[in-house]
């Protein structure tokens, strides 16, 4: 347990749900991070997650609830309202014709047919009321649907600003690290010298158990909301991604993890704000974003997977670290351990490819003239407004 760097006031049953396990002390030579903690690694490293997931739960909904609803639904809000004050001014000019030929036809009483004019005059003004009764009934139903597209946008655009969130603190924090590792894309091979990378620093050990805790975190969302389009590729990918962190930590494999996952968060910046940006109703910014995040995506997710960590993986790992399972030296890479690894990265591969031939679609439609919209996802659908508002009816 890690008392010694715990806060006084956190309770000892709770010190492992909120502080790194396991500290030791710092070793003799080190080839990065030179001045922090450092920690083995152990079961109690659950505890921890399941107290970053509890956080995250905590986050999420405050990010959502208190911040980007209040603000999507006062911006969104604001919009219809003039939109709204729009369309009841082209009407009232529209149908201001009936009104004014109404009472023109009522200078019948000044002339004295006042009684068989006046029909004119009364006419006039009941047809003007029969329409716009015909009107108002279909301005309400156009509004109980502007109001259900609001209030979906509210919700969606909440969600999404949990992403970026999320994703610009860990990106920025995985390039920090990054930064301080002895390797880099173009040279990745000192990702795999000196194996096994333990002990571990205090920096890559907790951006390693907050990732995996954040897309255990996401499988859970997955299963507790409305299912979307692509609940079963998301649901692999993160099954995948859980797998293989989850393994590489636990083979001391954390370096190639850490180059990874830096990669990974750096598109998911993009998407979802782009999204946010379709939901506040800005087409062309979501539009260039969109554009932005595939060139994003098939840079990180494509050339530099491809180039750097299945390359590496492929060549470099069995080139510099010797297949042996040594539990008392902390060696846990066999041959099957290796071919395990490439397979799931093969595996993450080509759901990354599917997804991107499906941004290849959506590129091809802004090409075209016509919105970005995500088809990987379920944003509401036509049958949901038809279904509610027959229920109005």
């Amino acid at each position: 347990m890690n008392s010694l760097h715990a806060p006084g006031w956190l309770p000892s049953f709770l010190v492992p749900f909120f502080t790194l396990s396991y500290p030791v002390p710092a070793p003799a030579e080190t080839d990065s991070f030179h001045d922090s903690y450092y920690f083995a690694t152990g079961p109690r490293d659950l505890l921890f997650m399941v107290g970053c997931i509890a956080v995250m739960a905590v986050l999420r909904d405050a990010i959502r609830l208190g911040i980007m609803e209040p603000f999507a639904r006062w911006k969104l809000g604001r919009d219809l309202a003039y939109t709204r004050r729009c369309r009841e001014k082209a009407a009232v000019a529209s149908n201001g014709n009936g009104h004014a030929n109404g009472h023109v036809n009522g200078n019948g009483h000044a002339n004295g047919n006042g009684h068989t004019n006046g029909n004119g005059h009364a006419n006039g003004a009941a047809n003007g009321h029969t329409n716009g009764g015909l009107d108002m009934s279909a301005e309400g139903v156009l509004r109980r649907k502007e109001d259900r597209q609001v209030h979906r946008k509210v919700l969606r655009f909440a969600e999404q600003a949990w992403s970026v969130v999320y994703y610009v603190i860990t990106w920025s924090f995985g390039l920090y690290i990054y930064l301080n590792l002895p390797a880099s894309i173009y040279d990745p091979a000192p990702l795999w010298a000196d194996y096994p990378h333990i002990p571990i620093a205090a920096p890559v050990k907790f951006y390693y158990l907050l990732q995996t805790a954040f897309y255990i975190h996401q499988v859970l969302i997955l299963n507790a909301e409305e299912r979307r389009k692509d609940h079963i590729q998301m649901m692999t990918h993160h099954v995948i991604t859980i797998a293989l962190v989850g393994a590489s930590y636990y083979a001391n494999f954390t370096r190639v993890g850490c180059m990874l996952l830096a990669l990974m968060d750096w598109c998911d910046i993009w998407l979802p704000l782009a999204k946010m940006l379709r939901y506040l109703d800005h087409s062309t910014l979501c539009d260039v974003t969109f554009v932005w995040f595939m060139v994003s995506w098939f840079v990180t997710r494509h050339a530099l997977f491809v180039c750097v960590i299945l390359k590496s993986t492929w060549l470099d790992c069995p080139r510099l670290i010797p297949f042996e399972w040594d539990p008392v030296r902390e060696r846990y890479l066999t041959e099957t351990a290796w071919m395990i690894f490439m397979a799931l990265l093969s595996a993450l591969q080509v759901i990354q490819m599917v997804w991107y031939w499906l941004i290849c679609r959506i590129a091809w439609r802004v090409v075209m003239g016509q919105n970005a919209e995500d088809e990987r996802s379920d944003d509401g659908s036509e049958e949901e407004t038809v279904i509610e508002e027959k229920k109005n009816q």
